[in-house]
């Protein structure tokens, strides 16, 4: 069992060698470390890196050399591996930085829509549901444009948009078949993962997503989102018990097939 989403120090996590003990306390065959970046010039993505400090594609290498002494020291599969924000617009900066950078898998994430995080419920409070259908609308457009593009190995929580009580469920089957016949016809393949926010524990996709991706015949890597290490733990157990129900053989990026 890898766990292929989880976020350290170099994002808005804790450090490596705690995460790295914690996974091995759960029983992990591996944790990948995919720390939040962006390349963005688009201002809110600026914003958020002045604000986070989400900085990977400045710091890759040092948390590189961390990363090897910690394979150097632990049994697990340790893996060099990023979350990068997507938007259509920094498609060539992306492809220039992971070629650049040559990690051992990436992770693609839609975050914003129209330069607004879709995770700030307050930013839809006041919208009307016409409003906040046109916001599940371009998140479900830019997520296609994701997987179409071929950037990434992983699509991250792919309806990240249920976390957000005024945008959680005006998601609809056409946009769930419509993502569903991406995934079948790319390399990119979704994630399951253990989201939070304060009140919920939420994995993604959610039932109806899931089944319908299912049916599209696609594979699922694993991923717990953890940035503490009593999350790994606790989210590794949750997701055990996902693949155990579903009878789930998750797979690996395909360049860290084994």
């Amino acid at each position: 069992m890898h766990d292929l989403h989880s976020h350290s120090n170099y994002s808005d996590g804790q450090f490596l060698s705690r995460m790295v003990r914690a996974a091995e306390r759960a029983g992990l065959d591996g944790i990948g470390f995919t720390d939040h970046c962006n390349v963005s010039s688009l201002t809110s993505a600026k914003d958020a890196r002045a604000m986070f400090g989400f900085n990977l594609d400045q710091t890759y290498e040092r948390r590189r050399h961390a990363i090897n002494h910690l394979r150097a020291e632990s049994e697990i599969e340790i893996y060099d591996a990023v979350e990068m924000d997507y938007d259509t617009r920094d498609e060539a900066g992306i492809r220039a930085f992971l070629s650049e950078a040559d990690f051992d898998y990436t992770i693609g994430s839609v975050h914003y829509v129209m330069e607004t995080n879709v995770q700030v419920a307050s930013a839809f409070e006041d919208n009307s549901l016409d409003e906040r259908k046109n916001i599940v609308d371009r998140y479900f457009d830019q997520l296609v444009a994701l997987i179409d593009s071929e950037l990434f190995d992983i699509a991250a929580h792919v309806d990240l948009l249920e976390r957000t009580p005024p945008l959680r469920g005006l998601a609809t089957e056409t946009h769930y078949r419509r993502v569903a016949n991406a995934f079948a016809n790319s390399r990119t393949v979704p994630e399951i993962n253990v989201g939070r926010t304060l009140s919920d524990e939420i994995i993604h996709p959610r039932s109806t997503f899931f089944e319908i991706l299912r049916e599209y015949n696609v594979p699922f890597t694993i991923g717990s989102d953890s940035h503490r290490p009593n999350d790994v733990t606790a989210r590794a157990d949750v997701l055990k018990d996902v693949l155990s129900e579903y009878d789930i053989d998750p797979v690996l990026p395909c360049n860290q097939e084994k």
